[in-house]
């Protein structure tokens, strides 16, 4: 007997490491092969004698795509032009570059 699943099978999926949380892009499809995204955000937390991850997720049907990237670049913008002009945001591009340098390069050493 075939199980029911409500998860769909993921088409294309990125992944963006933050600190202690990952966030996660997922196209999937519907049974008549329409397509939506899933955003997660995945936070790892400290519970007992382990970890724990506290997951948020929301749909998004291609309808509202277009609204939901104007809404968002809208938003960025505004924080980055109007209430935060003078932070060099790609600083956090290259200080994530560097990070991710050096975990390489650790790694490379334990070869």
């Amino acid at each position: 007997m075939e199980e029911n699943n409500n998860e769909r099978e993921e088409i294309y999926s990125e992944r963006v490491r933050a600190g202690k949380r990952t966030y996660f892009f997922d196209v999937k499809a519907t049974k008549s092969n329409d397509y939506y995204l899933t955003i997660t955000e995945s936070k790892r937390r400290y519970k007992d004698d382990g970890y724990t991850y506290e997951k948020h997720k929301i749909f998004l049907y291609k309808e509202d795509f277009n609204k939901f990237q104007e809404a968002l670049n809208n938003t960025v913008n505004h924080v980055k032009e109007e209430l935060l002009p003078d932070v060099d945001f790609e600083q956090f591009d290259r200080n994530n570059e560097d990070e991710t340098t050096a975990s390489v390069d650790s790694e490379l050493k334990w070869d």
